[in-house]
């Protein structure tokens, strides 16, 4: 089972559409957002897909209300659920992770930093989609049969917020 994971959205809706694009030429199941849509509207483009999403709220979520009335897979974080027969524990900060977690894959987000830790658990990070604070905009694809994950770019972050 393949899935999506992607974090710091950050309302960059061409980001956005270049990662569902990717997502669907790639098959995945379903798609993990480890928060930081921050508008509803962000988050009214990745519902529009077909593929199942699943995400936990980040720390410039502000309308919240909002955002949780479109989807009712949005959590707060963390949030444990079962996808492939694996445990994955989807969250925003890291820092708030137990030190022991018990889980077969955890991917978070809000560093905006790109980054797989592979072993027990693999820990996936995506990076920023959305490309506001590095100007690298990009995802990730974990395929739970095999464990194995990827960093996939979109391309860069082509203006800068107003």
């Amino acid at each position: 089972m393949l899935i999506g994971v992607m974090s710091d959205t950050h309302d960059n809706l061409p980001k956005i559409a270049a990662a569902l694009q990717l997502f669907a030429g790639r098959g995945v199941a379903v798609i993990l957002h480890a928060g930081d849509y921050v508008a509803p509207f962000a988050l009214k483009l990745l519902l529009k897909t077909g593929i199942p999403l699943v995400g936990v709220l980040g720390n410039n979520d502000g309308e919240r209300a909002g955002l949780k009335a479109l989807c009712a897979t949005l959590y707060d974080p963390p949030h444990r659920l079962h996808l492939g027969g694996r445990l994955v524990l989807l969250t925003h900060d890291p820092a708030g992770l137990p030190s022991q977690p018990e889980a077969d894959l955890i991917v978070h987000g809000h560093t905006h930093s790109a980054c797989i830790e592979r072993g027990e658990p693999l820990v996936v990070n995506p990076g920023e989609a959305g490309g506001w604070l590095t100007g690298t905009c990009t995802v990730g694809v974990v395929d739970l049969d095999t464990m194995q994950a990827e960093i996939a770019d979109l391309g860069p972050q082509e203006t800068t917020p107003i």
